[in-house]
């Protein structure tokens, strides 16, 4: 039988070790490779060309979201399996945007990271039950390309000032226009992605690179 042979990244060296002992436990998989933040998991898929790579979303240098876009665009013959502890819609869409065909949530029985692995190397798309139900239906399977963005500029203009610690007014007037304009992009913004006050969004805005990004 060949294996599947997968790539698990990070930064917890115990949370490897436990995911390392179940994948090799199982008869069709193996862990050919291990990386400790995104970079290096960068760095081990281009090298090693692993059938699937699993990627914590929360990884120093870069996080699970840029280094499902740079493998993507590097070794686009590795699906990618995103594994967070988060399960708002901003997350899963952000990461299947980027090139994911997996998202797993950590809190979830060891079983739904295997059906992720499985369906990621036979080209399919799998996300959590728990998070699956927010997705609309099209979304739900098939090894699909990038949706479009979920928010529009200005609303990420917005949330991002916002993370920032602008007041309303502050952001009305770097971006020209009504505080009743901001507050109606804050709140368009907001629902679209599932967040449910200043701190979802300046998580989100730390996920998106927004703050590190800011001068």
């Amino acid at each position: 039988m060949t294996k599947i042979r997968v790539l698990l990244a990070d930064d917890h060296e115990t949370v490897r070790h436990g995911l390392k002992l179940l994948i090799d436990e199982q008869a069709d998989m193996q862990v050919v490779a291990e990386a400790p933040d995104g970079e290096r998991a960068v760095a081990q898929v281009c090298a090693l060309h692993p059938d699937v790579a699993v990627l914590d979303v929360s990884m120093p240098k870069i996080n699970g979201l840029l280094a499902a876009r740079q493998i993507r665009a590097s070794a686009p013959d590795t699906a990618v399996v995103a594994l967070t502890r988060y399960s708002d819609l901003a997350y899963v869409e952000e990461l299947l945007a980027a090139g994911a065909v997996g998202y797993v949530l950590k809190q979830s029985a060891s079983t739904e990271l295997l059906r992720a692995i499985r369906a990621a190397a036979r080209g399919e798309r799998h996300v959590d039950q728990a998070t699956m139900r927010q997705l609309p239906s099209s979304r739900h399977s098939g090894r699909s390309g990038p949706s479009r963005p979920v928010i529009t500029d200005r609303e990420g203009e917005v949330l991002r000032l916002m993370a920032l610690g602008h007041s309303n007014k502050e952001v009305a007037q770097a971006l020209g226009v009504a505080v009743k304009t901001v507050e109606v992009h804050k709140a368009n913004a907001m629902r679209k992605l599932g967040l449910a006050g200043r701190i979802d969004v300046i998580k989100y805005a730390v996920f998106r690179g927004w703050l590190t990004d800011a001068e």
